[in-house]
């Protein structure tokens, strides 16, 4: 497998396929890179060098006690695009990935990024408080961290139903998706699964944002159940050149479940 040891130690795991300019991708909790099939093997057939990592206390990466944070997140997506000598990249982070990818733009990715794309992003904060009144209640967070932490076998499974919309009238389930879901979720740290809902949650990303030059496509499912719709237009409105796509009745999973409709919005985001 193919790792890099950041300054604390741990070992991030990562594919590197093909030539050309890089496209990084950046997944969701408590998923892996292998969330990004459908868009790595789309992007490479295209010409591009597809990039994914297993966030620290994800996949194949280790399972270390501290740095299940933001800041650590991006220091280390940092240390990983120095290693593979990262330039002129396209960054793509989806839920989580999003946050992750923003915040490292803005604090070490000056001369690296050339644009980014936030899907389903929790950009930017989605935590109910003084300054985000119609944000998600603490609550609801705080029954996501007691479920990961104590009962994650059964919450992983139930989990992807919301995830992907199969709770709307007329959805399918598709098993395999379903179990992809859980398998990812299972070769965590539920330690790291556990912290790292207080990163997603908690984080704000308004500053990252509003400091962010580079064009930034926005993409949000219009129907997305975990991260509310009402992010994106929030992000956009603080970046300096961001557009936004909303998509009626696509739900958080869209990157999996649209992938066509997702890759060729991004693809022509890139060419442009």
């Amino acid at each position: 497998m193919s790792t890099i040891t950041v300054k604390d130690g741990t070992e991030i795991y990562y594919k590197d396929w093909g030539t050309g300019q890089p496209i990084v991708f950046h997944h969701g909790w408590p998923l892996s890179s292998d969330d990004w099939d459908a868009q790595m093997l789309f992007f490479l057939q295209k010409g591009y060098r597809v990039i994914a990592h297993d966030r620290r206390g994800h996949g194949r990466s280790g399972q270390s006690s501290e740095g299940n944070d933001m800041e650590t997140y991006a220091a280390d997506v940092a240390e990983l695009a120095e290693a593979l000598d990262l330039k002129d990249a396209i960054h793509i982070g989806h839920s989580t990935g999003g946050g992750e990818v923003i915040r490292y733009t803005a604090k070490y990715g000056k001369d690296r990024v050339a644009k980014a794309v936030l899907i389903s992003a929790v950009t930017p904060i989605m935590i109910q408080n003084d300054n985000n009144p119609d944000g998600v209640p603490l609550s609801v967070f705080d029954e996501i961290r007691q479920n990961a932490g104590f009962n994650r076998t059964q919450y992983y499974y139930d989990f992807p139903i919301p995830f992907y919309g199969w709770n709307r009238e007329g959805a399918v389930i598709s098993e395999g998706i379903r179990h992809n879901w859980w398998r990812q979720g299972m070769m965590g740290s539920v330690l790291a699964h556990y912290k790292g809902v207080k990163a997603f949650s908690e984080s704000d990303f308004t500053e990252d944002l509003k400091s962010v030059e580079i064009p930034v496509l926005v993409l949000h499912g219009e129907d997305d159940q975990i991260v509310p719709f009402a992010q994106a237009p929030k992000a956009v409105k603080l970046l300096k050149n961001g557009k936004l796509i909303g998509y009626p009745g696509f739900s958080h999973g869209m990157p999996t479940t649209e992938a066509s409709t997702i890759n060729n919005d991004i693809l022509e985001f890139i060419r442009s």
